[in-house]
């Protein structure tokens, strides 16, 4: 094919001069107007869509799967104290001995618990997990033998002890996405804020996951016992506590790879930092356990005994609720200091409780309630976050169930407090206690950020 000569750079019209561009070979020239404009460009604009965080979190291979067994073996957590206490209180007509047998189980878990989570972080998930849980579901079944076929009393808190040995499930979960999250910043090379960020609204989402059972496991527990039998609770908890257990062993694929028997890691309660914060967790955990407490006084004080549970679900509510916001939003950078706050508004939102008590309609209670509940989550989550950074990795499920011990410590202090105070005043003035215990661990976390903050991992 012959070769196309290139266009003039210049033609003469007549008189006149006339500059042509020059055009590359393939180039198709602008065709004429005639005195019309030329359409004006399309210009493409890219627009930024905001995924949901909670739909980036499950979209991780297997999270969904590992949630719901753990979301299945969690709700019984709400459900056994309250089994227990209806199926002894109407079988033996003691609520003293139906609570003595609830606060012993407590206090053996309190114990025991450390030691299974140790055996976890060194051992593994699945291989510890199940055969705790195997003998914490074996309990729970010789204790409604016990009290249905009216063995001696002792052999109550003997069963009842054995149930201590269920592993901390919110521990394992929020062990298995802070491992995700850690293998993710690991193929990136650089922990980025895209990483933080999906570990703070795992975090949130097992804090709320946390209120939930507590808010629906006492409820369901009652229905079963008055509507089926006394021990329906009990039994229907060990079977969802075992089914859900297998179901979240099963997924090997998220689970943390077990430490062995190394002794390199610093063990968690030698961190000052830590120690710190534990004493935060307990007067923390005094809040709980008195405001429970208080208002069960207080309702049945004011006639109102069967609508107590409902009110207490609506602090859980209003936690839950707060938690799954917290979780959409960007987590904190100066953590130490965002604690501090949710203590502070813990402390501020707890006089509506004693105000609306102190006007004796419990609709209002049921208010200040929801409204307080509100600070739990973000407080319990900053909590959590900072005991995952305090803790050594290989070490992180007992870390976690070291802050849960001092909850439960902590809740019995409280439920002790409060149970002391509206026996002996109006069970309005009760609410005095949870306010006293939230100061104090508001002062204690101001007393206690400058060595938190120190700390390596924290910032």
């Amino acid at each position: 094919m012959p070769h196309s000569p290139d266009p003039p750079l210049m033609t003469v019209t007549g008189d006149t001069l006339v500059l042509a561009p020059r055009c590359d070979p393939g180039h198709t020239p602008r065709r004429e107007t005639h005195g019309r404009k030329p359409a004006p460009r399309r210009t493409r604009t890219r627009t930024r869509t905001r995924t949901n965080p909670y739909a980036r979190l499950f979209a991780i291979p297997g999270a969904r799967a590992f949630t719901a067994g753990n979301l299945l073996a969690r709700l019984p957590m709400g459900m056994f104290s309250v089994s227990a206490v209806i199926m002894i209180a109407g079988s033996r007509g003691s609520y003293a001995l139906a609570g003595a047998v609830t606060a012993t189980g407590l206090a053996v878990t309190a114990l025991v618990a450390p030691w299974t989570a140790r055996l976890i972080d060194r051992y593994g998930q699945a291989r510890i997990a199940v055969p705790a849980t195997a003998l914490a579901a074996l309990g729970s079944l010789v204790l409604l033998l016990c009290v249905r076929y009216g063995a001696p009393d002792w052999t109550l808190f003997a069963a009842y002890a054995a149930t201590a040995t269920t592993p901390n499930l919110g521990g394992m979960s929020r062990a298995r996405w802070a491992h995700l999250h850690r293998e993710a910043e690991a193929a990136s090379e650089a922990a980025t804020p895209a990483n933080a960020a999906a570990l703070h609204t795992a975090n949130s989402f097992e804090q709320a996951a946390d209120e939930l059972c507590f808010m629906l496991g006492p409820v369901i527990a009652a229905f079963l016992c008055t509507a089926l039998f006394p021990e329906a609770g009990t039994l229907t908890g060990a079977i969802l506590l075992l089914t859900g257990v297998l179901i979240f062993a099963a997924q090997r694929s998220t689970e943390p790879p077990a430490s062995g028997r190394t002794e390199a890691a610093r063990a968690p309660m030698r961190s000052p930092a830590l120690t710190a914060l534990l004493a935060v967790f307990l007067a923390t955990g005094a809040v709980f356990g008195s405001t429970s407490v208080v208002t069960l006084a207080f309702a049945d004080d004011r006639g109102h005994q069967a609508w107590s549970g409902l009110v207490l679900a609506l602090q859980a509510a209003g936690s839950c609720g707060a938690g799954l916001l917290l979780g959409s939003l960007r987590p904190a950078r100066r953590i130490v200091r965002r604690l501090v706050l949710c203590l502070a508004g813990m402390s501020a939102l707890l006089t509506l409780p004693l105000l609306a008590a102190a006007s004796g309609s419990l609709p209002l209670l049921a208010c200040g309630l929801l409204l307080a509940g509100a600070a739990t989550a973000p407080t319990m989550v900053t909590g959590m976050t900072l005991v995952q950074r305090l803790t050594p990795e290989s070490r992180l499920n007992e870390g976690m169930t070291l802050a849960v011990t001092a909850l439960l410590a902590g809740i019995a202090a409280g439920s002790a407090a409060g149970g002391w105070t509206v026996e002996r005043t109006d069970p309005a003035f009760g609410y005095v206690i949870p306010l006293c215990a939230a100061i104090l661990a508001l002062l204690t976390a101001v007393a206690a950020s400058r060595l938190i903050r120190r700390a390596p991992g924290v910032g």
